[in-house]
Order: C-alpha cells, then structure tokens, then sequence
C-alpha cells in the first residue's frame, strides 16, 4: 500500500516524507528525541470546508492536554477541490502538521497508507468532522502509551456514552453491532465510529493482512486483532452526529455485508493465519486457554462451523418459505391477506425453529427446547412486522394487487428476515454458553 503513497513537500518541514523506521515508545518520549509519540491522521476527501477549523481546533488542543510531541497528518484522499491547498496551508502555519496525497479514495486506503509509513509509535485516526469529543483522545491512546493495551476504540454504544443522533443511524449502528456479534463473535461494541489508535509494532503485523481500503477496513482491523488475541480497549465518548454527512448509507452497509461474508469466509477456512499470528505476538497461551473453554461449549451443543451453518440455514430457509408460501396461498382463499400471512408465518416459525436447532446447530434432547420455541417466535416476530408492513405498505401504494405481486413483495420481505434471523439465531437462540447453561 505505500508505493501509493505520494507525500506532500511543500511548505514546512512537516509536510515531508514521513521516516519509515518505528523507535519504541518510550525511546520516543525521551527529551533529545524529535520523534512524534502520537501521530493523528485525519482522512479526507473534498473537505475544504471543515480541515482548517478541524486541524485548528485538533492542533490547540493537543498543545494543551497531551503531554508528549505529537504529529497530525492531513491524508487527502484524492480531493478535487482545494482540500489539498487547505491541507499545505495547513502544514506551513504549523510545524506539527504533514500533509500527504493519494491519488485514490478510501479511508481504509489513506490509514493504510500513513500508518505504514509512520515513525510514530502510536497511531490514532479521526473523521474530519470532529463529531467525537476531543476529550477522549487522551483515555483513547494512554493504553497503549503505557503498554497496556494494543488497539483503542470509541465506543458509542457503551452505557455511559453521551450521542446525539437521529434514529435511524443509530437502529443501523446497533443492527451492525449484532450482525457483527451473530456473524464473526465480535466482542467489541462500536466497529464504526471514527476515532480509533493503535500501537505502531501491531499495525506493522496486522495491515498487510487488512484487504479493505475502504469502511470496512476498521471492522476488519478489529476482527483480525481481537482474534489474534489481542488487547482492545474501549473509551466511551460524547459524539454529536454531523448533518452534513455524505456517507451513503445504503452502499456503505452492502459493502459492510460482503465483507462480514468475505472476512467470515477466510476465518472459516483458515486463509487468516490468526493462530500464526498469536504465536508470534505471544498471545497463544492466552487465547488457547479462551479456545478450549469456547470449544467445551460448542461439545455441549452447538456446531462450531459457521459455513455448514450458513449453509444448513439457507436450505432449511428455502423450504420454508416455499412452504409459507404453499400455505398463505391457501389460506388466502378463504380469509384476507393480513390473517393468512399470521397463521402461514407462525406453523413455519414452529418448524423452522426446530430444524435449525437440530440440523443447523446441532442440539439434540429436549434440554431448552421450549425455551428455543418461545425466542423462535419472538425471533420470528420480526418477520411478522417485515411481511406485515410490506403488505400494508403494497395497500396504500397500489390498491387491489394481484396475488403474484403480493407473493413477490413477500418473498423479498422474507429474504430480509431470514438474515437478520440467523444472526438472532447465532447470536441469541442458539449461543453456546446459553444451550450449556
């Protein structure tokens, strides 16, 4: 990734090649040594308006409440405005800024990219549009200052977390959580908020193994990291959403998917080499310790493979939705839409639920089954809504459709709810310390 990386060397000194050898953190803290213990990058993208105020109000308060020399870098992403302009203005006024260009988008790309070439042995990154409260960035980096920590994150989603934003961004934020949970075992709480360091020796092991140059690159940072046994610490932060995001919701979550599928996928087949990676961080002992007791929960009941699941889950899904089908269908010829889709729905939940326990998650005896049955249904009451409201919504939009665009409008519906199922399913229903319990 660095021979994208193009460095600015206009302006002052600061806007140079960044040195590629990584001194210790605390040969860094040293008084004769000139080498930044912190290096803080802020990626952007046509953000002319907002990087001066950003690097301005950043560079004022790292003078005043970091105690260590500090550098911040301007990583332009490819801008077509003056953000680069801005950027070497930047680096001019003051010694402690570099700016750097790419000549291709992408925050993964641009964290890549810097942190590699990086002399600094701590590492942070931040959105320009400083919707986290820069109070945090001192509890962020101490951690790994001091050695004790590998990797810090803001976290939104802690209890004590003050956010403002709107609720649909924050019924996504939490969703992503979940899916992360069901799908990778993730045990960190907030892989998207932008405000995140890590110590230079790790980044050195971890970023060539990081595929995604764009945002998923800190979901799959973190993921890789917390397997490899890793230390992640967690700040609770005040952020304030910014309006005038232009992060586009719905393809930034398609991405997110694929790459939950993609890094799930080399998980499973062992293309990430995590244990190699412990052993040679000296995490195995550790993490092997974690392993075998994660392993006698999964002997107690619940198959440990999350491909035969997926698999297993999306046949057994198939057959029940052609049976939902088959039976509204039905009923749909002697009582209205809303009805037949209830009773359809609730005798293919029953059955659905009890063939993933037994043939997706392997449980066998009646241990919880009854247990299983009630979340089944409580499960499959989201699905209920999804079919329910796309229905209404069919009514309102085009009164008096055909029986075949109501069987289209379920069916997508129902693609929906199978996929946030499996991740209850996995998550929730069917864990393996609650089947053990």
């Amino acid at each position: 990734m660095t021979a994208a990386l193009a460095p600015d060397t206009s302006g002052s000194a600061g806007g140079g090649p960044l040195p590629a050898v990584r001194p210790s953190i605390r040969a860094a803290i040293e008084p004769d040594d000139t080498t930044p213990v912190l290096d803080v990058v802020v990626p952007v993208h046509n953000e002319e308006r907002d990087l001066g105020p950003c690097v301005e109000r950043l560079h004022a308060h790292l003078c005043e409440a970091f105690p260590y020399r500090f550098r911040i870098t301007v990583a332009d992403n490819a801008s077509t405005d003056r953000t680069l302009a801005v950027g070497r203005a930047l680096a001019s006024q003051y010694d402690e800024v570099s700016v750097v260009h790419l000549d291709q988008k992408g925050r993964g790309r641009a964290l890549q990219a810097v942190w590699s070439a990086s002399d600094a042995p701590v590492l942070a990154y931040m959105d320009v549009d400083l919707s986290t409260d820069l109070n945090a960035l001192l509890p962020l980096v101490a951690p790994l200052i001091s050695g004790h920590s590998d990797l810090a994150i803001g976290s939104r989603l802690s209890r004590t977390s003050r956010v403002v934003r709107g609720a649909k961004r924050e019924i996504i934020s939490r969703c992503y959580n979940v899916i992360l949970r069901g799908t990778l075992r993730a045990r960190f709480s907030d892989a998207q908020c932008g405000f995140k360091a890590i110590r230079a020796d790790v980044a050195e092991r971890l970023l060539p193994l990081v595929e995604d140059t764009a945002w998923f690159f800190d979901t799959e940072l973190l993921v890789l990291a917390e397997r490899s046994g890793l230390r992640i610490h967690e700040v609770p932060v005040d952020w304030v959403d910014d309006p005038d995001s232009r992060v586009d919701v719905v393809s930034t979550a398609v991405a997110d998917l694929k790459g939950v599928a993609r890094v799930g996928r080399a998980l499973a087949t062992g293309a990430l080499p995590v244990a190699q990676l412990r052993r040679e961080l000296g995490r195995a002992e550790i993490v092997g310790s974690q392993m075998a007791a994660t392993s006698a929960d999964e002997t107690a009941g619940v198959a440990p493979g999350m491909t035969a699941q997926v698999l297993r889950f999306a046949v057994i899904g198939v057959i029940s939705t052609v049976a939902f089908l088959l039976l509204y269908s039905l009923f749909r010829t002697a009582m209205p839409a809303q009805v037949s889709n209830l009773f359809a729905l609730v005798i293919t939940a029953v059955a659905n639920t009890a063939a993933n326990r037994r043939l997706t998650f392997g449980i066998r005896g009646r241990r919880h089954a009854g247990r299983s049955q009630v979340e089944g249904l409580v499960v499959f009451g989201l699905g209920l809504v999804l079919t329910s409201g796309s229905l209404a919504l069919l009514d309102v939009a085009s009164p008096g459709s055909s029986h075949a665009t109501e069987l289209v409008v379920l069916v997508i519906a129902n693609a929906v709810a199978t996929l946030l199922r499996f991740v209850a399913y996995r998550a929730w229903v069917f864990h393996p310390r609650r089947q053990s319990a």
